[in-house]
């Protein structure tokens, strides 16, 4: 079992920056990548960035450039760093962990951006 606590969202002005943590607990074992996911209210959740455990990365389209996700796996740790944030990122926030088949999701955290 994993468990993912996410933290680091608020209320930020657009423009500003905000840097999100994903901190994972149990056996990181049988993981392939975590990831950052974000849902806006009425839509569909949607990957915003991805790291494997090679440390690879992919984004969204609408990320790039401005998003930058980490990972520290001694404190079994991800990040997730964002610039000049726009208000249509604002979204809660969600930390996953991959199995391949199936995986971890954490509680989430809000991030609201005001224009």
């Amino acid at each position: 079992q994993v468990q993912l606590v996410e933290s680091g969202g608020g209320l930020v002005q657009a423009g500003g920056s905000l840097r999100l943590s994903c901190a994972a607990s149990g056996s990181m074992f049988s993981i392939s990548s975590m990831g950052w996911y974000r849902q806006a209210p009425g839509k569909q959740r949607e990957l915003v960035a991805r790291i494997t455990s090679g440390g690879s990365t992919n984004y969204s389209d609408s990320v790039k450039g401005r998003f930058t996700i980490s990972r520290d796996n001694a404190k079994k740790t991800v990040y997730l760093q964002i610039n000049r944030l726009k208000p249509e990122d604002t979204a809660v926030y969600y930390c996953n962990a991959d199995l391949g088949v199936g995986g971890y999701w954490g509680q989430g955290t809000q991030v609201t951006v005001s224009s």
